[in-house]
C-alpha cells in the first residue's frame, strides 16, 4: 500500500480569495506537506490552468467556458504567474505538478502520475471544498483508490457547504481527519488515518 499526498489547486490565482474566509487552510496544507516529505510520502502537485487559446474552454462549459474572452483569460494559461503553485507550498525538484484542464484533479495525467508512484490510497487537501476536493474524491473513489481528506486543509467559500461536504458528504468515500490526527497517526505506521 502506498499513499500520495494530493495538494490540490494551492495556486497564486485562487489560494488568495481564502485569506479571509479560512486563513488556517494554507498553514495547515504546510503541515501536511511538511510531514509527508518526512515520512516520505510522495507528494504530487495538481494546478488549473489552460493552453494559449484556451482550446479546453467549450462554451457550453458554465464554470470554464467564458474564461477564454474574459479579463480572466492571461491569468489562467500554464506560464501565468496566477496559476503557478504558491511559495508557502512550493514542489520541491522531483515532486510531480499535475495541470488539469476541469475541475476534477483526473481532468489530467493525475492516473497516470498515481500509477507510476504504485499509489493505492490519496491523503486530498485542496481549494476549493466544492470544487476540486469533491470532484476528485468522488472520481478516486470510483477508481478505487483508499481515501482520506484532511478537514482543515480544505476550505471553500460558502462555510456552510465546507461543512456539509465534510461532515455528511465525504465520510460515505473517505476517512474525514485533521491534519494534525493524519500526521500522528503516521508515526504509529498508519500514513491512512
Amino acid at each position: 500500500m502506498t499513499t500520495a499526498l494530493l495538494l490540490m489547486d494551492f495556486q497564486n490565482g485562487i489560494a488568495g480569495r481564502f485569506a479571509e474566509t479560512a486563513p488556517e487552510v494554507i498553514p495547515a496544507a504546510r503541515r501536511a506537506l511538511d510531514a509527508a516529505r518526512a515520512a516520505q510520502i510522495p507528494v504530487v502537485f495538481v494546478r488549473v490552468a489552460f493552453r494559449e487559446g484556451y482550446p479546453e474552454a467549450a462554451t457550453r462549459n458554465k464554470s470554464f467556458g467564458a474564461i477564454a474572452g474574459s479579463a480572466r483569460a492571461p491569468h489562467m494559461i500554464e506560464a501565468a504567474e496566477a496559476t503557478q503553485i504558491i511559495a508557502e507550498l512550493a514542489p520541491q525538484p522531483g515532486e510531480p505538478v499535475v495541470v488539469k484542464r476541469r475541475v476534477g484533479a483526473f481532468a489530467s495525467d493525475l492516473d497516470v502520475v498515481l500509477r507510476g508512484l504504485g499509489a493505492t490510497d490519496l491523503v486530498l487537501a485542496g481549494i476549493a471544498t466544492s470544487g476540486v476536493v469533491l470532484s476528485t474524491l468522488r472520481d478516486a473513489a470510483d477508481r478505487d483508490f483508499g481515501l482520506t481528506v484532511l478537514a482543515d486543509a480544505c476550505a471553500d467559500q460558502d462555510p456552510e457547504v465546507h461543512r456539509v461536504l465534510l461532515e455528511k458528504v465525504f465520510p460515505r468515500q473517505a476517512d474525514v481527519v485533521s491534519v494534525d490526527e493524519w500526521t500522528a497517526s503516521l508515526t504509529q505506521g498508519d500514513g491512512q488515518a
